[in-house]
């Protein structure tokens, strides 16, 4: 009879020689920065409103409720929710020759992005515009469909060549 032999054990993989990075928790990343956090608070309002047609004023005092909401920036949440709102339409209007469809067959989670990255895009000028597409493009990874942050990227990054002429210009 022959003796039964063990296959050798298989090369360890690239994974395993890569070092180890310590846990999110320990970095500090598990927690989103404040002004992050207050965009994705004024994305949820945005979606409620656009999903459920609650009164503005009452989706911002819920938000300014929450437990949450003391480690965002307030100022900025206030800013860019009061903003995003007054500019709604104007905002939705301006985005509409970016678009390859409607903006009613838009997502409503897509059309709360691009209207608050068009909205810092067109008001924030302090925001630098890459920064406010990445922004936007975080939120649609995060909360947006599987491509959607791609879709999201390039409306605003061709929206921002309009409105951000001169920065954009200087690539």
């Amino acid at each position: 009879m022959s003796e039964r032999t063990t296959p050798p054990p298989p090369p360890p993989s690239r994974r395993a020689q890569r070092p180890q990075r310590p846990p999110r928790a320990a970095t500090g990343a598990l927690r989103p920065q404040p002004r992050r956090l207050s965009r994705e608070l004024v994305l949820q309002g945005l979606y409620e409103f656009l999903l459920a047609g609650h009164d503005p004023a009452l989706i911002r005092a819920a938000a300014e409720r929450d437990p949450g909401f003391a480690q965002c920036d307030a100022t900025l949440y206030r800013e860019l929710w009061s903003g995003v709102h007054a500019e709604r339409e104007a905002l939705a209007k301006a985005l509409t020759p970016f678009l390859d469809r409607p903006w009613p067959e838009v997502s409503p989670i897509e059309r709360s992005i691009l209207l608050l990255g068009a909205y810092e895009l067109a008001h924030r000028l302090d925001v630098p515009w890459r920064v406010a597409i990445n922004e936007a493009v975080e939120l649609a990874k995060s909360y947006g469909g599987t491509d959607g942050h791609r879709w999201v990227n390039g409306v605003l990054d061709r929206f921002a060549s309009t409105v951000r002429a001169d920065e954009f210009a200087n690539r």
